[in-house]
């Protein structure tokens, strides 16, 4: 089990380990973006039935 104490210290040797050239290669690879894939018609149904609702006038 983890303590305060241990967890300041994986802090302290994550930050004295860091790979500056590795975060800046992350970083980039990051730049692509990948445009979401389109929902289905059954994908789009709300998760309320119109009908079923009782808030609307």
């Amino acid at each position: 089990m983890s303590t305060t104490t241990n967890d300041i210290s994986d802090i302290k040797q994550a930050a004295n380990n860091v790979n500056v050239e590795k975060i800046e290669e992350n970083l980039q690879d990051r730049n692509l973006i990948e445009e979401p894939e389109s929902l289905t018609e059954k994908q789009k149904t709300p998760f309320i039935d119109e009908e079923t609702r009782t808030d609307n006038s």
